[in-house]
């Protein structure tokens, strides 16, 4: 049986946003970035805009005139690709939009902690970390970069040298003494 295209539909369940999930910007709040991450996000945005995007539609163009569409590999995840890679474009184009660009180098001398501050604290088993409070889209624990959002950047805002703060847990509270709060240019 022969169906009209008119009553077929894609059903690929793909209108999520691109990428993980990230966590949402606090309701009223700027999307505050760093220097280098506001570059890192421009720099996907262009290049996906630039060079992907217009790669792709040539690839699709090209697998659109091979004839039928239906059982057309190249056609069906170029035109699937497609849609990822505007969904993103929007995406990025929001996030940039709503930015608000802090340099950490600004704020040198400043002795409390702040977005930007690249911090050292002594946990309570004695072993001392060093974070620095970046953007959500920024964030990389494993990096050491925490998001201003996380439950331990809002533990140690406004927190100064030798101050102890009490970071809450799901097994509990941790005691956390800041030693060193430092301003300097944070590198992705």
């Amino acid at each position: 049986m022969n169906m009209s295209k008119a009553f077929t539909r894609e059903t690929d369940d793909d209108d999520d946003d691109a990428g993980p999930s990230l966590p949402a910007i606090p309701a009223g709040s700027k999307n505050y970035i760093t220097p280098a991450g506001y570059r890192r996000l421009k720099e996907e945005y262009m290049h996906l805009l630039d060079v992907e995007r217009p790669a792709l539609v040539q690839t699709v163009a090209w697998a659109a005139s091979n004839g039928d569409r239906s059982e057309n590999g190249d056609y069906i995840y170029g035109k699937k690709r497609l849609r990822e890679i505007d969904r993103r474009l929007r995406f990025l184009a929001k996030r940039l939009e709503n930015s608000e660009v802090i340099d950490p180098e600004q704020r040198r001398g400043c002795e409390q902690v702040f977005f930007g501050a690249t911090v050292t604290v002594c946990h309570g088993d004695g072993t001392e970390r060093t974070y620095s409070i970046v953007g959500i889209d920024e964030a990389d624990a494993g990096s050491g970069l925490i998001s201003w959002v996380s439950p331990l950047a809002r533990t140690l805002l406004k927190a100064r040298v030798e101050d102890a703060v009490m970071l809450r847990l799901p097994d509990g509270v941790e005691e956390l003494v800041v030693v060193e709060i430092v301003y300097q240019s944070i590198e992705l």
